[in-house]
Protein backbone atom coordinates (compact mmCIF):
# COMPACT_ATOMS: atom_id res chain seq x y z
CA UNK A 1 0.00 0.00 0.00
CA UNK A 2 0.87 3.47 -0.45
CA UNK A 3 2.34 5.48 2.16
CA UNK A 4 0.30 7.46 4.04
CA UNK A 5 0.23 11.15 4.18
CA UNK A 6 -1.14 14.37 5.96
CA UNK A 7 -2.19 16.45 3.12
CA UNK A 8 -3.60 20.53 2.99
CA UNK A 9 -5.82 21.44 0.64
CA UNK A 10 -6.58 25.36 0.44
CA UNK A 11 -9.72 25.85 -1.43
CA UNK A 12 -10.55 22.16 -0.49
CA UNK A 13 -14.53 22.83 -0.34
CA UNK A 14 -14.50 24.34 -3.92
CA UNK A 15 -15.48 22.65 -7.32
CA UNK A 16 -12.09 21.03 -7.64
CA UNK A 17 -10.89 20.82 -3.96
CA UNK A 18 -13.67 18.26 -2.97
CA UNK A 19 -13.43 16.07 -5.54
CA UNK A 20 -9.69 16.15 -5.05
CA UNK A 21 -10.22 15.44 -1.20
CA UNK A 22 -12.47 12.32 -2.08
CA UNK A 23 -9.36 11.17 -4.44
CA UNK A 24 -6.88 11.09 -1.77
CA UNK A 25 -8.80 9.76 0.86
CA UNK A 26 -9.57 7.02 -1.49
CA UNK A 27 -5.77 6.80 -1.97
CA UNK A 28 -5.47 6.29 2.41
CA UNK A 29 -3.75 9.66 3.05
CA UNK A 30 -5.23 12.06 6.31
CA UNK A 31 -6.43 15.09 4.43
CA UNK A 32 -6.97 18.74 5.61
CA UNK A 33 -9.53 20.67 4.21
CA UNK A 34 -8.82 24.59 4.05
CA UNK A 35 -11.66 27.20 3.07
CA UNK A 36 -13.53 30.20 3.42
CA UNK A 37 -16.62 29.65 1.74
CA UNK A 38 -16.28 32.21 -0.76
CA UNK A 39 -16.91 30.67 -3.08
CA UNK A 40 -16.39 27.08 -1.67
CA UNK A 41 -19.23 24.94 -0.04
CA UNK A 42 -19.93 22.69 3.00
CA UNK A 43 -22.42 21.04 0.91
CA UNK A 44 -19.63 19.48 -1.73
CA UNK A 45 -17.95 17.83 1.00
CA UNK A 46 -20.34 17.23 3.71
CA UNK A 47 -19.89 13.67 3.31
CA UNK A 48 -16.66 13.27 4.26
CA UNK A 49 -16.98 14.46 7.57
CA UNK A 50 -17.75 11.58 8.79
CA UNK A 51 -14.36 9.69 7.81
CA UNK A 52 -11.99 9.26 10.37
CA UNK A 53 -9.12 10.54 8.05
CA UNK A 54 -10.72 13.90 6.89
CA UNK A 55 -10.58 16.85 8.37
CA UNK A 56 -12.14 20.59 7.87
CA UNK A 57 -10.81 24.06 8.80
CA UNK A 58 -12.22 27.37 8.26
CA UNK A 59 -9.78 29.77 7.21
CA UNK A 60 -8.93 32.36 4.50
CA UNK A 61 -5.52 31.74 3.36
CA UNK A 62 -4.42 35.60 2.96
CA UNK A 63 -3.25 34.90 6.94
CA UNK A 64 -0.90 32.72 7.76
CA UNK A 65 -1.52 28.85 8.48
CA UNK A 66 0.50 27.08 10.79
CA UNK A 67 0.00 23.31 10.70
CA UNK A 68 1.99 20.24 10.00
CA UNK A 69 1.70 18.57 6.91
CA UNK A 70 3.87 16.44 4.12
CA UNK A 71 2.35 18.07 1.00
CA UNK A 72 -0.02 21.23 0.42
CA UNK A 73 -2.26 21.72 -2.92
CA UNK A 74 -2.86 25.07 -3.17
CA UNK A 75 -6.09 25.73 -4.83
CA UNK A 76 -8.00 28.66 -2.56
CA UNK A 77 -8.90 31.69 -5.29
CA UNK A 78 -12.51 32.43 -6.65
CA UNK A 79 -12.20 30.71 -10.30
CA UNK A 80 -15.10 31.95 -12.37
CA UNK A 81 -15.23 35.85 -13.42
CA UNK A 82 -18.60 37.16 -11.91
CA UNK A 83 -17.04 35.36 -8.17
CA UNK A 84 -13.10 36.77 -9.12
CA UNK A 85 -14.36 40.11 -10.18
CA UNK A 86 -16.75 40.46 -7.54
CA UNK A 87 -13.96 41.68 -4.99
CA UNK A 88 -11.09 42.09 -7.20
CA UNK A 89 -8.98 43.43 -4.25
CA UNK A 90 -9.28 40.25 -2.76
CA UNK A 91 -8.92 38.08 -5.38
CA UNK A 92 -5.45 39.59 -6.16
CA UNK A 93 -4.80 38.93 -1.88
CA UNK A 94 -5.69 35.60 -2.25
CA UNK A 95 -3.60 34.13 -4.98
CA UNK A 96 -0.63 37.03 -3.67
CA UNK A 97 -0.72 36.40 0.19
CA UNK A 98 -2.07 33.17 0.23
CA UNK A 99 1.04 32.11 -2.07
CA UNK A 100 3.39 33.32 0.10
CA UNK A 101 1.79 32.19 2.90
CA UNK A 102 1.19 28.27 2.04
CA UNK A 103 5.01 28.99 0.57
CA UNK A 104 6.59 29.91 3.40
CA UNK A 105 4.17 27.14 5.51
CA UNK A 106 5.97 24.98 2.71
CA UNK A 107 9.47 26.44 3.43
CA UNK A 108 9.01 25.56 7.37
CA UNK A 109 7.90 22.34 7.74
CA UNK A 110 9.74 21.22 4.46
CA UNK A 111 6.72 20.04 2.59
CA UNK A 112 6.41 19.45 -1.19
CA UNK A 113 3.43 22.31 -2.72
CA UNK A 114 1.39 22.15 -5.37
CA UNK A 115 0.00 25.37 -7.41
CA UNK A 116 -3.00 25.02 -8.87
CA UNK A 117 -2.40 28.13 -11.98
CA UNK A 118 -4.39 28.54 -14.74
CA UNK A 119 -4.46 28.81 -18.59
CA UNK A 120 -5.43 32.47 -17.86
CA UNK A 121 -1.60 33.46 -17.29
CA UNK A 122 -1.79 32.99 -21.41
CA UNK A 123 -4.40 35.70 -21.17
CA UNK A 124 -5.74 36.26 -25.00
CA UNK A 125 -3.33 34.21 -26.36
CA UNK A 126 -1.62 35.46 -30.08
CA UNK A 127 0.15 31.34 -29.70
CA UNK A 128 -2.09 28.37 -30.83
CA UNK A 129 -2.66 25.99 -29.00
CA UNK A 130 -0.40 27.61 -26.26
CA UNK A 131 2.67 25.48 -24.62
CA UNK A 132 3.73 26.24 -21.61
CA UNK A 133 6.92 27.99 -23.04
CA UNK A 134 4.59 31.06 -24.10
CA UNK A 135 5.11 33.75 -21.90
CA UNK A 136 1.10 35.40 -22.06
CA UNK A 137 -0.82 38.16 -23.58
CA UNK A 138 -2.35 39.75 -20.52
CA UNK A 139 -4.14 43.50 -19.76
CA UNK A 140 -2.36 44.24 -16.42
CA UNK A 141 -4.92 46.84 -15.54
CA UNK A 142 -7.93 45.10 -16.88
CA UNK A 143 -10.99 43.98 -15.00
CA UNK A 144 -9.84 40.21 -15.23
CA UNK A 145 -6.44 41.29 -14.14
CA UNK A 146 -6.97 40.75 -10.55
CA UNK A 147 -6.98 36.84 -11.72
CA UNK A 148 -4.90 36.83 -14.61
CA UNK A 149 -1.99 38.83 -12.78
CA UNK A 150 -2.73 37.38 -9.42
CA UNK A 151 -2.29 33.80 -10.53
CA UNK A 152 0.91 34.90 -12.72
CA UNK A 153 2.69 36.37 -9.65
CA UNK A 154 2.08 33.53 -7.62
CA UNK A 155 3.73 31.37 -10.05
CA UNK A 156 6.71 33.54 -9.66
CA UNK A 157 6.87 33.46 -5.90
CA UNK A 158 6.65 29.29 -6.73
CA UNK A 159 9.71 30.10 -8.97
CA UNK A 160 11.32 32.09 -7.13
CA UNK A 161 10.60 30.13 -3.53
CA UNK A 162 12.16 26.78 -5.16
CA UNK A 163 15.51 28.92 -6.55
CA UNK A 164 16.04 30.77 -3.50
CA UNK A 165 14.69 28.20 -0.80
CA UNK A 166 15.37 24.66 -2.63
CA UNK A 167 11.45 24.24 -1.83
CA UNK A 168 9.78 21.50 -3.71
CA UNK A 169 6.98 23.05 -6.18
CA UNK A 170 5.12 21.49 -8.80
CA UNK A 171 2.53 24.13 -10.60
CA UNK A 172 0.08 23.10 -13.17
CA UNK A 173 -1.82 25.12 -15.63
CA UNK A 174 -5.87 24.23 -15.19
CA UNK A 175 -7.76 24.58 -18.49
CA UNK A 176 -11.45 24.95 -18.48
CA UNK A 177 -12.75 22.19 -16.25
CA UNK A 178 -16.13 21.15 -15.55
CA UNK A 179 -17.98 18.66 -13.86
CA UNK A 180 -20.92 17.84 -10.75
CA UNK A 181 -20.68 20.35 -7.79
CA UNK A 182 -19.83 23.77 -10.04
CA UNK A 183 -21.52 26.45 -8.43
CA UNK A 184 -24.95 27.35 -10.06
CA UNK A 185 -24.44 30.72 -10.42
CA UNK A 186 -20.79 30.59 -10.98
CA UNK A 187 -21.04 32.32 -14.88
CA UNK A 188 -18.47 29.66 -16.15
CA UNK A 189 -20.03 28.77 -20.09
CA UNK A 190 -20.87 25.04 -19.18
CA UNK A 191 -22.81 25.32 -15.79
CA UNK A 192 -24.82 28.70 -17.65
CA UNK A 193 -25.58 26.86 -20.22
CA UNK A 194 -26.89 23.70 -18.53
CA UNK A 195 -28.95 25.68 -15.54
CA UNK A 196 -30.49 28.01 -18.61
CA UNK A 197 -31.53 25.14 -20.37
CA UNK A 198 -32.70 23.11 -17.28
CA UNK A 199 -34.80 26.17 -16.55
CA UNK A 200 -36.14 26.83 -20.49
CA UNK A 201 -34.69 29.83 -20.94
CA UNK A 202 -32.63 31.75 -23.60
CA UNK A 203 -29.04 30.51 -23.54
CA UNK A 204 -26.90 33.45 -23.42
CA UNK A 205 -23.80 33.05 -25.80
CA UNK A 206 -21.53 36.28 -25.39
CA UNK A 207 -20.56 37.36 -28.95
CA UNK A 208 -21.02 35.70 -32.11
CA UNK A 209 -20.21 31.95 -30.07
CA UNK A 210 -16.95 31.53 -32.31
CA UNK A 211 -14.54 31.98 -29.54
CA UNK A 212 -13.34 28.50 -28.63
CA UNK A 213 -12.43 26.43 -24.98
CA UNK A 214 -11.20 23.06 -24.64
CA UNK A 215 -13.43 21.13 -21.58
CA UNK A 216 -11.37 18.88 -19.63
CA UNK A 217 -14.01 16.38 -16.62
CA UNK A 218 -13.28 17.11 -13.15
CA UNK A 219 -11.80 13.21 -12.40
CA UNK A 220 -9.54 13.32 -15.25
CA UNK A 221 -8.13 16.86 -13.91
CA UNK A 222 -7.93 15.73 -10.39
CA UNK A 223 -5.65 12.41 -11.78
CA UNK A 224 -3.44 14.92 -13.64
CA UNK A 225 -2.66 16.80 -10.72
CA UNK A 226 -2.35 13.87 -8.26
CA UNK A 227 -0.32 12.06 -10.59
CA UNK A 228 1.70 15.72 -11.46
CA UNK A 229 2.71 16.11 -7.47
CA UNK A 230 3.02 12.18 -7.01
CA UNK A 231 4.59 10.48 -9.87
CA UNK A 232 7.07 13.06 -11.09
CA UNK A 233 10.37 13.84 -9.62
CA UNK A 234 11.81 16.66 -7.48
CA UNK A 235 13.38 18.33 -10.39
CA UNK A 236 10.27 18.60 -12.30
CA UNK A 237 8.77 21.86 -11.51
CA UNK A 238 6.54 22.71 -14.64
CA UNK A 239 4.74 24.49 -15.36
CA UNK A 240 2.49 21.96 -16.84
CA UNK A 241 -0.71 22.51 -19.30
CA UNK A 242 -3.96 20.20 -18.05
CA UNK A 243 -6.51 20.03 -20.03
CA UNK A 244 -8.57 18.77 -22.83
CA UNK A 245 -7.41 19.61 -26.42
CA UNK A 246 -10.51 18.90 -28.19
CA UNK A 247 -11.50 22.21 -28.95
CA UNK A 248 -15.13 23.41 -29.16
CA UNK A 249 -16.45 27.04 -29.93
CA UNK A 250 -19.08 28.24 -27.47
CA UNK A 251 -21.84 27.89 -30.22
CA UNK A 252 -21.25 23.78 -30.20
CA UNK A 253 -21.48 23.85 -26.69
CA UNK A 254 -24.59 25.53 -26.58
CA UNK A 255 -25.63 23.28 -29.31
CA UNK A 256 -24.76 20.22 -27.75
CA UNK A 257 -26.68 20.97 -23.98
CA UNK A 258 -29.65 21.75 -26.21
CA UNK A 259 -29.47 18.24 -27.79
CA UNK A 260 -28.39 16.48 -24.66
CA UNK A 261 -31.30 18.26 -22.88
CA UNK A 262 -34.13 17.76 -25.74
CA UNK A 263 -34.63 21.40 -24.61
CA UNK A 264 -36.30 24.47 -26.24
CA UNK A 265 -34.12 27.43 -25.04
CA UNK A 266 -33.07 29.46 -27.67
CA UNK A 267 -29.67 30.86 -28.08
CA UNK A 268 -29.88 34.89 -27.81
CA UNK A 269 -26.37 36.88 -28.16
CA UNK A 270 -25.09 39.72 -26.00
CA UNK A 271 -21.96 41.87 -26.36
CA UNK A 272 -18.77 39.72 -25.44
CA UNK A 273 -17.01 40.93 -22.62
CA UNK A 274 -13.35 43.07 -21.93
CA UNK A 275 -10.33 40.98 -23.06
CA UNK A 276 -12.49 37.69 -22.89
CA UNK A 277 -9.82 35.64 -24.39
CA UNK A 278 -11.13 34.50 -28.44
CA UNK A 279 -9.00 30.80 -28.12
CA UNK A 280 -7.89 28.21 -25.81
CA UNK A 281 -6.30 25.21 -26.50
CA UNK A 282 -3.98 23.74 -23.99
CA UNK A 283 -1.13 21.64 -25.80
CA UNK A 284 -0.68 18.78 -23.38
CA UNK A 285 2.70 17.19 -25.31
CA UNK A 286 4.38 17.73 -21.50
CA UNK A 287 1.60 16.23 -19.49
CA UNK A 288 1.58 12.99 -21.81
CA UNK A 289 5.81 12.35 -21.63
CA UNK A 290 6.25 13.84 -17.85
CA UNK A 291 2.97 12.33 -16.43
CA UNK A 292 1.78 9.51 -18.54
CA UNK A 293 -1.72 11.70 -18.88
CA UNK A 294 -4.12 12.28 -21.26
CA UNK A 295 -7.78 13.10 -21.12
CA UNK A 296 -10.24 10.01 -23.08
CA UNK A 297 -14.12 11.39 -21.52
CA UNK A 298 -15.40 12.78 -24.40
CA UNK A 299 -17.53 15.99 -23.70
CA UNK A 300 -20.90 14.67 -24.64
CA UNK A 301 -19.64 11.42 -21.65
CA UNK A 302 -18.93 14.02 -19.09
CA UNK A 303 -21.78 16.34 -19.53
CA UNK A 304 -24.39 14.03 -18.70
CA UNK A 305 -23.31 13.02 -14.87
CA UNK A 306 -22.96 17.14 -14.78
CA UNK A 307 -26.60 17.72 -16.19
CA UNK A 308 -27.89 15.10 -13.57
CA UNK A 309 -25.95 16.82 -10.64
CA UNK A 310 -27.61 19.86 -11.63
CA UNK A 311 -30.62 18.54 -11.94
CA UNK A 312 -30.74 17.59 -8.47
CA UNK A 313 -29.45 20.31 -7.29
CA UNK A 314 -32.23 22.67 -8.95
CA UNK A 315 -34.49 20.27 -7.77
CA UNK A 316 -35.87 19.39 -11.26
Amino acid sequence: MAENKRILITGGSGFLGSHLCERLLSAGHDVLCVDNYFTGSKENIRHLLGQPRFELMRHDVTFPLYVEVDEIYNLACPASPIHYQHDPVQTTKTSVHGAINMLGLAKRIKAKILQASTSEVYGDPSVHPQTEDYWGNVNPIGPRACYDEGKRCAETLFFDYHRQHALRIKVARIFNTYGPRMAVNDGRVVSNFIVQALRGEDITVYGDGGQSRSFCYVDELVDGLVRLMENTPDDFTGPVNLGNPREFTILELAEKVIALLGSRSKIIHKPLPQDDPMQRKPDITLAKSALGWEPQIRLEEGLKPTVDYFRRVLGL
